[in-house]
Formats: structure tokens, sequence, C-alpha cells
């Protein structure tokens, strides 16, 4: 069994440690706990990614946005887990559409078994996600299929590539704010909305939420790039070799073409392997890299407008420094 969740970001404060690292603990026995079938084999495909582990990012965060109401309110725990569900979901989907073979270094659940797996058992971590739901109340429940229909339309949109005129950047941030920043949204939204806080902070804490997790991926995309120690968790230039246009790759696409021939030659198709250092070379020293890295802080500086009228707590402080490490790590 994979060991509990680290409470791992710069807390300012031992009581809040505390209390999220109590809370994740919590987290962990529902998470595994909810996902227990009479068919062995269910429950066996179902922890598959649970056991692989995974720092619970956004469940923390359900946590942290309790502290601005009854951060023990016995809601917050199932709400934490319901996205932790939701979350665990789309990765079974995911690597199924993408055709990975390896999740948090073990073999992805299409890779043990097949992708007929893989797709019910995403579709089953949904189904308990939904039953916690139900006795969290219809509000929690319409929150979750709109944050649904956000996962769903981030991948399509993906899928299908931006339309004809429509401005590739804008379609990329788009579809970062509907796969990734939709749900830690509803991290911050449930657990504000779950400890009883009020309106106007739980507003806050979403708005926050979502502006933090485009800024992370945003981070991602960066450290494709610029990381040497793979920090992204991929090994380095990834996205490169699989022709995927992340923010860097589009900014230096629209620069114009004679002033970097090379390198846009290179990056109008998948990078073969052997031209990958190359490529990182040329992608490191273009503009397109501070430009990428000016609209992470963009981001993180909306999140802050946000965080900064929120209630001078602890937790603020905490999502403050979290703020900074997603800048800080790209550095």
């Amino acid at each position: 069994m994979a060991a509990p969740p680290v409470v791992d970001l710069p807390f300012v404060d031992e009581r809040l440690t505390a209390e999220v690292t109590a809370g994740l603990a919590s987290v962990e026995k529902l998470l595994r706990s909810s996902v227990e079938s009479e068919d062995a084999f269910l429950t066996e495909a179902s922890r598959h990614l649970i056991e692989a582990g995974g720092k619970r990012f956004r469940a923390m965060l359900v946590l942290l946005a309790a502290q601005f109401g009854t951060y023990d309110a016995p809601g917050v725990v199932p709400g934490a887990v319901v996205i932790e569900l939701t979350h665990l979901a789309t990765l079974y989907h995911d690597d199924v559409m993408d055709e990975a073979r390896v999740r948090r270094g073990s073999p992805s659940a299409n890779a043990r078994w097949d992708n007929t797996v893989a797709i019910l058992t995403g579709d089953y971590l949904f189904a308990q996600a939904s039953e916690i739901l139900a006795d969290l109340g219809a509000d929690l429940i319409r929150i979750q299929a709109r944050t649904f229909s956000r996962l769903v339309r981030g991948q399509i949109r993906e899928t299908r590539g931006p339309r004809p005129g429509e401005d590739p950047i804008e379609h990329y941030i788009g579809v970062l704010a509907d796969k990734t920043g939709s749900l830690i949204a509803t991290s911050g939204r449930f657990g504000a909305m779950l400890a009883g806080a009020p309106a106007d902070v739980v507003d806050r804490v979403t708005s926050a939420c979502e502006a933090i997790g485009v800024a992370w991926q945003l981070g991602d995309d960066l450290l494709d790039v610029a990381s040497p120690s793979g920090e992204s968790g991929k090994t380095q230039g990834t996205d490169l070799r699989e022709g995927i246009r992340t923010l860097p790759v589009l900014y230096a696409l629209a620069a114009p073409r004679e002033e970097h021939p090379r390198l846009h030659e290179l990056l109008s198709a998948p990078v073969p392997e052997e031209d990958i250092p190359e490529a990182l070379d040329l992608l490191r020293a273009h503009p397109a890299m501070d430009q990428a890295r000016a609209e992470l802080t963009r981001w993180t500086d909306r999140a802050r407008a946000d965080l900064s009228a929120l209630p001078d707590i602890p937790a603020r402080s905490a999502f403050l420094a979290l703020c900074d490490y997603v800048v800080a790590r790209t550095a």
C-alpha cells in the first residue's frame, strides 16, 4: 500500500500543517474504501492508480479552502474524496486517449489490462464520486456536473484543435482552463462551501484556484523545455517529440519565420529524437520562453488579487506561498 501523502507545500503555520495532514489521512482512508466492490477485480483495477500514489494536490486545496469556514465540517473530507475520484477517473481515460504506458511510475491501467478495462474503471470512479455527492446536496451535484462538462469540453477542444481563424494561443489557454483549471477551481469551491464560508469568500477562493490551476499547467509547459532534471515528471522534450504545441511553442511559431527559420522548421511537426537537443537549445534562447513566463505570472497575479481580499489567516498565506512556488519552480 502506498504511503499517505505528505504535505510538502511551504506552509507558514504548524497548526495548519497538522490539520491539513490529518485531513489528508482521512481523505486517503475514505478514498480507498469508496472504491471497494464485491467484484475483486473491479476493486483491484480501481485501486490501481490510488496505490500508485500521488500528491493529492486537489484534495489538499479542498482542505485549505475549508480553513475559511469550519475546517472540520462533516462534508469536507467526502468533498475532497469526490474531487480525487474525479481526477483519477480522468487519468484512466487520458491514458487511453494518449496511449500512455506508464502513469506515476507504474504501468498504466490500459497497459496492465486493456483499454476497455481502463475506460470502464474510470466510469466506475465517476459513479462512486456521484454516490458520495448525493449525500452532500443538490448544489454540489450541480457544480460537479458543470465541472465535468468543462473537463469534457476541454478534452474535445484539445483533440479538435483551434478552428480556422481562431487564435491558437487563446484556444490553448481556454483548453487549460477547462481541462486543468476547472477541477482545481471546484476543489476550492467545495472546500469553502462545505465549510460554510461566506459566499464572497467562496467565489474568491474558486477564482484563485482556477488561476493557480492554469498557471501550474503553464509551468509544466516551461519545465518540459527548460528543466534539465525533468521536474515536470516527464522526459525532457516529451511535448516536442509528440508534436504537442504548448505555449512556448505557440509563441515561437507566432513569431516571424525568417527570424528563427530553423526553429520554426523543427517545431512545425513532431521533432525527431535526434533533433531534440537542437530544438531545446533554440527554444530556450527564443523570446517565446519569456512570453510564456509572463503569461504564467499574469495568472498567478490574478490568483493573488483574489487571495488578497480574503481573511488574513494562515490558509491565505499558504495559498499565496503556493503562487510564489508556481512561479519559482520555472525560474
